[in-house]
């Protein structure tokens, strides 16, 4: 027999500003000791060198995750003009250079070219899967990866500062799959110019910025207090994004059960994904079929 996960039912999002050096499953594993939690998971990747913003989900919230992968996060990375690498950032083999460096009116003339619907090939070195194993894996055995193009909605590409001739520092807004590195990569590329990212910073993604973003030595510090149990913020700010309904007392016992429940008004159409309220707390997620919820994710929240 199957032997229960160990520890608290707690749910919510611990925002966490992600130091350099450690990824992302590792922070969350952190979070998971330091709250003594059952479960949890994080709303979308940043590589090991990559800091800011991992949004760690606890308990229930971790139903919610999707709505959070799926939206809108903002990047600000600077590129280094000159190189190119295997991996498409700092940690990789230089694999071409140039002496020559754009001026700054050439660089902002190609960031349009970047906006709106992309198309994007990912970086070899990448989690993406290509029959059933990860391009980083198949790159590091020296097998010549190759990854079809994908979509990326790209909302905004702003040009921030210029320290030195040899970088170039850049603010990206995009939506769910972007690869920064693939942007630097293919920007150097536009430019005539080898490029790659230098440092990358995840400054917000859908509701969650970095105001009162927990540092893993305050993790650390609190781990196993009630004073950590303060930086919990509620299940609900993953569904921020989403029209929100009432449910009636029959409604919320019936959509606990998994069934469709009555609800009351909202600003909601028919065959709308909205999220059901009762007396203060989440219920579910589902679809607004006129007056009813069909559930699609059920919340088990202590009462």
């Amino acid at each position: 027999m199957a032997r229960g996960r160990k520890g608290r039912d707690i749910s919510g999002w611990i925002i966490v500003d992600k130091p350099a050096g450690i990824t992302s499953s590792a922070v969350v594993n952190k979070i998971r000791w330091a709250f003594n939690a059952k479960k949890a998971g994080h709303a979308g990747t940043l590589d090991p060198d990559a800091t800011g913003l991992l949004a760690v989900a606890l308990g229930e919230a971790t139903k919610t995750v999707p709505y959070i992968t799926d939206a809108l996060k903002a990047y600000e990375f600077t590129v280094r003009l000159g190189q190119a690498t295997n991996t498409d950032d700092a940690e990789g083999e230089v694999i071409a250079s140039t002496d020559t460096r754009p001026d700054d009116d050439a660089i902002r003339a190609a960031l349009p070219a970047f906006l709106g619907e992309i198309m994007q090939v990912p970086p070899k070195f990448s989690a993406v899967k290509i029959d059933g194993q990860r391009a980083y894996k198949l790159a590091r055995d020296g097998e010549d990866v190759q990854i079809a193009s994908r979509p990326l909605w790209v909302e905004e590409l702003l040009f921030v500062d210029r320290p030195d001739a040899d970088h170039v520092t850049l603010e990206m807004t995009c939506g769910k799959g972007g690869y920064v590195r693939a942007i630097a990569r293919d920007l150097g590329q536009a430019l005539n110019c080898p490029s790659h990212v230098k440092c990358l910073r995840r400054l917000w993604s859908g509701p969650f910025d970095l105001t009162g973003a927990l540092d893993l030595d305050t993790v650390d510090r609190l781990a196993k207090t009630d004073a950590l149990d303060a930086y919990l913020q509620p299940l609900e700010i993953g569904l921020s994004d989403l029209p929100k309904v009432t449910a009636t007392d029959a409604g919320a016992t019936a959509l606990r059960n998994g069934n469709a429940g009555e609800v009351l008004g909202g600003d909601v159409e028919f065959g709308d994904t909205c999220w059901v309220s009762h007396q203060g707390r989440p219920v579910a997620v589902g679809q607004y079929q006129g007056g009813r919820v069909a559930p699609s994710r059920v919340f088990v929240l202590d009462t």
